[in-house]
């Protein structure tokens, strides 16, 4: 049997940095430029001398416009390559569009190439069409919404037949229509199928290299990678967990890593903390069918006890965007009252003033319930069914705002 699939399916993907997507390319057989590594100036020297010069080395952020702002330069030395790690690790960078900034932790440090000519090459999964598309263009080193808008033509549409995928003549007819140049058409026809391979295999839903590169030595070569794997595809691939991991992942999600919970982040307000994937899964249902937007999945787990309801309270609250939580308890293995205590703890420990709304119900509830009673919360509020605990939790989220 292969291994199971995730409980709760997430909306969130995996981006990879660009060395590991490059190292991903290189596990299909795709032609990449030989790098090293680094997170440390004498790691990226390193690199560099073992390379051999020149060399480039690149800031590792999940971001474009790394070039226009000073995050990839070129070294010809020791010297220099010492010069631009320093002045690249801890660099915060924003992209083109305002996003960020992120900091750079990691250095990819590449040996140079000479560059005759820059193509476009992707794989992206159209999900309209519930197929991959491979798009391709004589114009690479732009982005590809400036390509569509300059010359419409020079960007080249194929789907691929989700059975079949793309068999060499399929490629060959793509580049053809793209006028890739002769000396460069017969690498390029393989490099798409082995991309579309690569996009299939590891549940790619977008491949995009930007540029393809012709080099002055008529190899045609990755140049840069931009990989997002599916996230409701991680399980299959052990070898990519922790890969799309950095200082800018999803600081919630991390933690509740940590804390081994299973959590993932929404886009609402509402924190959600239930015992089991299947209660879960219909709190947040119920939640959305009275109006209200969940901020986050959070199963604590059969037989939660009141360590595991801290820990579950301090990854919900540590999120800035929520502003009530919403607490749906089915006591089998859980005991309703080792849950109350948690919360009470948590409540105390972490000075907890976001509303709380509390449905506990099954072994030893009447106790639970008991002890919040006791306990005098002034944010806690108690609803008998779901519903109910669901239509409070989100007119106490809207009050709150």
């Amino acid at each position: 049997m292969g291994p199971e699939p995730p409980a709760v399916y997430s909306k969130k993907v995996m981006d990879l940095l660009e060395y590991q997507g490059k190292e991903l390319f290189a596990r299909h057989g795709l032609p990449v430029p030989e790098g090293g590594h680094a997170a440390t100036v004498d790691a990226a020297v390193e690199a560099a001398e073992e390379h051999g010069y020149p060399v480039a080395v690149k800031a590792q952020v999940l971001i474009g416009g790394r070039g226009k702002a000073g995050g990839i330069k070129i070294a010809q030395d020791a010297a220099e390559a010492r010069q631009h790690a320093e002045a690249i690790l801890g660099m915060d960078i924003t992209g083109p569009h305002g996003e960020g900034p992120f900091k750079v932790h990691e250095l990819w440090v590449e040996a140079g190439s000479r560059i005759e000519a820059e193509f476009y090459a992707s794989v992206i999964l159209d999900r309209s069409a519930k197929k991959l598309m491979v798009m391709l263009s004589r114009m690479g080193g732009m982005d590809v919404e400036a390509i569509a808008a300059s010359d419409p033509e020079a960007l080249v549409r194929e789907h691929v037949d989700p059975l079949n995928g793309l068999d060499l003549a399929q490629a060959e007819a793509i580049v053809a229509q793209a006028k890739i140049p002769a000396e460069a058409a017969d690498q390029v026809a393989p490099i798409l199928v082995k991309l579309v391979e690569a996009a299939v295999a590891e549940d790619a839903t977008l491949i995009e290299v930007n540029p393809l590169i012709l080099n002055a030595d008529g190899k045609v070569v990755l140049l840069d990678a931009k990989v997002t794997i599916d996230g409701n595809a991680i399980y299959r691939h052990p070898e990519l967990e922790g890969l799309g991991e950095s200082e800018d992942q999803d600081p919630q999600e991390k933690l509740a890593k940590e804390k081994g919970l299973t959590y993932v982040s929404l886009d609402g307000d509402i924190g959600i903390l239930g015992n089991g994937a299947g209660l879960c899964m219909s709190t947040l249902d119920v939640v959305a069918q009275a109006g209200g937007s969940p901020a986050n999945f959070l199963d604590a787990g059969g037989g939660s006890k009141a360590e595991a309801i801290i820990d579950a309270l301090e990854v919900i609250t540590s999120n800035p965007e929520v502003k009530a939580i919403l607490f749906n308890i089915f006591g089998g293995i859980t005991r309703c009252d080792e849950v109350a205590k948690g919360i009470i703890e948590a409540t105390r420990k972490i000075g907890l003033e976001l509303p709380l709304v509390v449905r506990l119900d099954g072994t030893n509830s009447e106790e639970g319930l008991a002890l919040l009673g006791e306990a005098g919360l002034s944010n806690l509020h108690h609803e008998a069914t779901m519903l109910g605990a669901a239509k409070r939790v989100v007119e106490l989220a809207a009050a709150t705002n």
